[in-house]
């Protein structure tokens, strides 16, 4: 009889990034409590045959539970998504759903941005009690309250927020199902996003925030420590800006050290670091798939 407790990880990748999920699973078993057992469930978008093999291969099977998720698997009939005008991927949206397809005997989710990687044991994140709230996040390290004028919430006046209310980061969320499901924050996000389109420079984390205020839980600021700062320590990196893929990688070097010793440990060790071309085409082609939206989600999309 396995008595081993299981932890419920949900990411998002696409060909570009799964280099980058290979080394975030890597670092999470090498680090995980020997007791444990991760069931990992993968959206994924237009990820090759090729390269599910590979991550496959790199996973410890008898660790890592994988299920893949198509994206137009996840999406409930009648949910359409807003067009927004940043160069993310469409699939930033895809965390919205995961209460929609996880199994209803799970209640908890650790949900990760796949540009991440895990330096302690994640099953002292999974056991944090969150039973009060909707969610578990990080307070972002760039913006930290809502009224910061680069990243924050421009038009918080409007949702009768205070100013100085903690703004967090959504890379990390560790989600209560039935909260979530309750409140309603699927539909809610969307409607959100689309009616205040011009004020979302960062559609999921603008929502979130909005939607969340006083009812997400305050975590550990290290559990999701942007790679641009140097911190003794942390429980997690979070690599935004230039990816340690790139050649063009700016911030701090130990950092894609340690995602280099993780990636070595996987099918991907020896890949060439990325040029800034091939960067910035992902980023015209994540342009380019948001003006045909339709057809990049394979759903009935409203122009709004």
């Amino acid at each position: 009889m396995n008595n081993k407790e299981t932890i419920t990880i949900v990411v998002i990748s696409d060909a570009h990034y799964i280099i980058l999920l290979a080394a975030l699973i890597k670092s999470i078993e090498i680090n995980l409590d020997k007791n444990c057992l991760i069931d990992l469930w993968v959206i994924e978008d237009e990820i090759n045959s090729e390269d599910k093999t590979k991550l496959k291969k790199s996973l410890n099977s008898t660790i890592t539970n994988l299920h893949w998720k198509e994206k137009k698997e996840i999406i409930p009939k009648g949910i359409t998504l807003p067009r927004d005008n940043t160069s993310f991927p469409a699939n930033i949206y895809f965390r919205f759903f995961i209460a929609s397809f996880i199994p209803p005997t799970v209640k908890k989710v650790i949900y990760l941005d796949v540009d991440m990687i895990v330096n302690v044991d994640l099953l002292k994140l999974w056991r944090i009690d969150i039973s009060d709230c909707i969610v578990g996040a990080v307070v972002d390290n760039n913006v930290n309250t809502i009224d910061n004028e680069w990243g924050g919430i421009k038009n918080y006046k409007d949702f009768n927020l205070p100013a100085k209310a903690k703004y967090f980061n959504s890379g990390l969320l560790l989600i209560n199902i039935e909260k979530w499901k309750e409140n309603n924050v699927t539909a809610n996000a969307i409607k959100c996003i689309r009616e205040n389109i011009k004020y979302a420079d960062y559609p999921d984390q603008y929502a979130l925030n909005i939607l969340l205020y006083n009812k997400w839980l305050e975590l550990d600021p290290l559990w999701n420590v942007f790679a641009s700062n140097d911190v003794e320590n942390p429980y997690i990196i979070h690599f935004i800006g230039r990816k340690p893929i790139y050649k063009s990688y700016t911030n701090i070097v130990k950092y894609k050290t340690l995602f280099y010793n993780y990636i070595n440990l996987t099918e991907w060790r020896g890949t060439p670091e990325i040029n800034e071309l091939t960067r910035y085409i992902k980023k015209i082609k994540n342009v380019v798939d948001k003006i045909n939206f339709k057809k990049y989600l394979f759903l009935d999309i409203d122009n709004s």
